[in-house]
């Protein structure tokens, strides 16, 4: 057999026990590899590069050994699973560099951390003085996690005390030009619901790149043409003004009435749509 041949074979098998090892092993991103994942990986290549390369070496030797290394990687793993102190010997432990504003030297030198790492790190979580850090850990995995103090932290709307409403992931309806018929069902929609909003904004669905539906039902369109401005939807916004406008309409009709039943009655109608427009407009106010 033409050694060209057998090169291409072996390189073909070495694809294939590769692939299947992979699907075993599972997939993790480069930063979140133990140490023994990562020289597995290493090594496995190499093997793979041997086995499909040196034609000194008998062809099933390379699929034995590859094997043999997701044996011994799957068992370590299996044993993780099962033993806090073996996934602390195996995977390692998170370490301490910040702890209430104050940098821990001693922890620093444990995992040789200068402390120009350490400010480099911090900077790439927008921390850029460590005083304004609560706490800083070291993952195993060595990436740095950094929790800012209170005074520090971004505001949420929970800090604020504001209830907003929860928010769904978007439907992607429309692509180059072309209708998605799933999307649509999903969110309960047809092309008659889409084509009445499309010509509410005065756009065809030739010109538009990209259309998606948010979970209250508004249409949100990006054209090919980026000259053109195209309106957002306001049928949220007008729902909201038109509530508050019944509602002031109510207390009017309480002020400018003389009965007493009715301009009881029209405060606690005026008091009720107060309390819904309260409920509802997080949602209408996104």
């Amino acid at each position: 057999m033409p050694q060209w041949i057998e090169i291409a074979l072996r390189t073909l098998l070495a694809a294939v026990v590769l692939f299947v090892i992979t699907k075993i092993l599972g997939k993790r991103q480069i930063t979140q590899l133990s140490y023994f994942e990562y020289i597995t990986g290493i090594t496995v290549g190499g093997i793979a590069a041997i086995m499909s390369l040196d034609l000194r070496i008998t062809w099933y030797y390379g699929p034995v050994a590859l094997i043999v290394w997701a044996t011994v990687a799957l068992g370590l793993e299996y044993i993780s699973l099962k033993s806090k102190v073996a996934r602390n010997i195996i995977n390692g432990q998170g370490v301490v560099l910040i702890k209430e504003g104050k940098v821990l030297e001693d922890n620093l030198r444990k995992v040789r951390f200068t402390s120009d790492d350490l400010l480099e790190e911090l900077r790439g979580k927008n921390a850029f003085s460590f005083s304004d850090v609560e706490f800083a850990v070291l993952e195993a995995d060595g990436k740095l996690n950094v929790l800012l103090n209170k005074a520090t932290q971004p505001l949420t709307s929970k800090n604020l005390g504001i209830k907003v409403a929860p928010e769904q992931e978007p439907q992607t309806v429309i692509m180059d030009g072309k209708i998605l018929d799933e999307p649509l069902a999903t969110i309960g929609l047809n092309r008659h619901w889409l084509d009445t909003e499309l010509k509410k904004i005065g756009v065809s669905i030739e010109n538009v790149f990209i259309g998606q539906v948010d979970s209250y039902g508004q249409l949100t369109v990006d054209l090919f043409d980026d000259q053109i401005k195209v309106p957002k939807p306001q049928s949220k916004a007008k729902l909201l003004a038109t509530l508050k406008k019944c509602e002031a309409d109510i207390e009017m009709f309480a002020l400018g009435s003389k009965d007493k039943k009715a301009k009881e009655m029209y405060q606690q109608c005026s008091k009720e749509l107060q309390e819904v427009i309260a409920s509802v407009k997080p949602i209408l106010s996104r």
